[in-house]
């Protein structure tokens, strides 16, 4: 879940040059599935889920919540962005900050979306709430994921060991508005 705080929620969608950043609809429920069941996209956490356990358990219409965008390409599902404040974060030094993470679909990966939707999600939410610093978790291992956060500003805060693999914490610090 989102706490993000009052913000006004859905936006208008966010449009790039070539993708669209929306609210989740009940036709993205099949991409969902596929995106939470799939191997590839689960390598770096944790695994994937049962795709029959998803069937079940998933929502006719995906959760909607501030900060949950649905990436679309060319009309279709390709992958989502998530803007979340956790409660409980798993490192002190993440503690009340929002935490950027995406899942893209395998065949959507090489082409450089996830960094104009996850740069296109961050220009949004400095928008709304200015000053926020935004955490980025990942593993070492997963180099794409690492190459990502450096090239959206993340810098290392630590490394350590989760999971059985050495996992990195990033921060991008808070957009400065000008004066």
């Amino acid at each position: 879940m989102s706490d993000l705080g009052p913000i006004a929620w859905p936006p208008e969608p966010i449009r790039t040059e070539r993708l669209v950043l929306r609210e989740p609809e009940a036709r993205d429920r099949a991409v969902f599935i596929e995106l939470l069941a799939s191997a590839e996209v689960h390598t770096y956490l944790g695994g994937p889920r049962p795709r029959d356990e998803l069937e079940r358990e998933l929502p006719g219409v995906p959760e909607r919540w501030p900060g949950s965008f649905v990436v679309e390409s060319d009309g279709a599902m390709i992958g989502q962005i998530l803007l979340r404040r956790a409660p409980e974060h798993r490192r002190p030094a993440a503690e009340g900050k929002v935490d950027l993470g995406y899942l893209f679909l395998p065949r959507a990966w090489g082409f450089g979306y996830a960094a104009e939707a996850c740069a296109a999600a961050l220009d949004w939410f400095d928008g709304v709430l200015p000053g926020e610093p935004v955490v980025l978790a990942t593993q070492t291992a997963n180099v794409g994921s690492m190459r990502l956060a450096a090239k959206l500003g993340f810098t290392e805060v630590e490394r350590f060991e989760a999971w059985d693999a050495e996992q990195w914490l990033g921060l991008r610090p808070p957009a400065t508005p000008f004066a």
